[in-house]
């Protein structure tokens, strides 16, 4: 990927504690315009917590957000332009799932422009008359994913995306996050399936005890590591972050000669 447009988002310093425990710390990031960025990360790593971050639900302790220039904090217009996949979705009991969208349109506005792209694809129009508590997992996930989608936003973050769906929803999915990135738009994905992030993804970030020990193009890592596998070169940046040695980041500054390729990549 060559591009030369400013960053959609761009982290500097991000720090969060929970009581004594920081979970972030001195995060520096930034997320492009037209290129699928996975966030990978062992269970505890901070993946959630820098989701919910970018969506302005937790308050840092330290650092700055930007989202297209405008700093987050305190801010809230910002997010209409995000769209977001947890990865368990859950929804009122007494809720259909057409009474799910529905809420969504209401909260967004009449006017508002919509694409129902995937509701579509993935045949939803029979489920939307049953309760959302009777949808199997897959057509739950079928769900989120099209309320996702639903509002043409900027940033896309999912949340393993692609559980519970089976392969030909799985299939169509990482087709609309193929069409959205050739719109221009940024999607972040966190996920545990390390061959679906090396399909889809541009940009790796490797995240550990909320530190970031690699963030650049996903070519960038193979070649270092000197593999063809994504998993492989997990497991090698999971052994190193393990010794007490400085972090990798092409994003930030700690690593000239990364910060250099990553410039230059990018």
């Amino acid at each position: 990927m060559t591009s030369t447009t400013a960053p959609l988002v761009r982290v500097r310093g991000l720090t969060k504690r929970y009581g004594t425990r920081t979970v972030l710390q001195g995060l520096d990031l930034d997320i492009p315009r037209g290129a699928v960025t996975a966030v990978i990360g062992p269970n505890g790593a901070g993946k959630t917590t820098l989701n919910k971050a970018l969506l302005g639900l937790v308050r840092a302790d330290g650092g700055t957000v930007h989202f297209d220039g405008t700093d987050t904090a305190g801010a809230i217009a910002y997010r209409a332009r995000i769209g977001y996949m947890p990865q368990t979705p859950r929804y009122p009991d007494a809720f259909s799932a057409g009474d799910v969208l529905h809420l969504l349109r209401d909260f967004r506005g009449a006017d508002t422009d919509t694409d129902d792209t995937l509701i579509d694809a993935f045949a939803l129009g029979p489920l939307l008359s049953r309760p959302a508590r009777a949808l199997s997992g897959g057509q739950r996930q079928r769900l989120n994913a099209a309320a996702a989608f639903l509002f043409r936003p900027d940033l896309l973050l999912l949340d393993e995306p692609t559980a519970g769906l089976d392969p030909i929803a799985s299939g169509i999915l990482k087709d609309a996050i193929a069409r959205v990135r050739g719109e221009g738009r940024a999607v972040v994905i966190t996920s545990h399936i390390l061959s679906e992030l090396q399909e889809l993804a541009d940009r790796v970030v490797f995240l550990h005890e909320g530190r970031i020990h690699w963030s650049g193009p996903l070519d960038d890592l193979l070649t270092m590591c000197g593999t063809k596998s994504l998993e492989r070169a997990i497991a090698q940046l999971m052994r190193e972050s393990m010794q007490p040695a400085p972090p990798h980041s092409t994003d930030a500054a700690p690593q000239p000669m990364m910060a250099t390729r990553d410039r230059m990549s990018s």
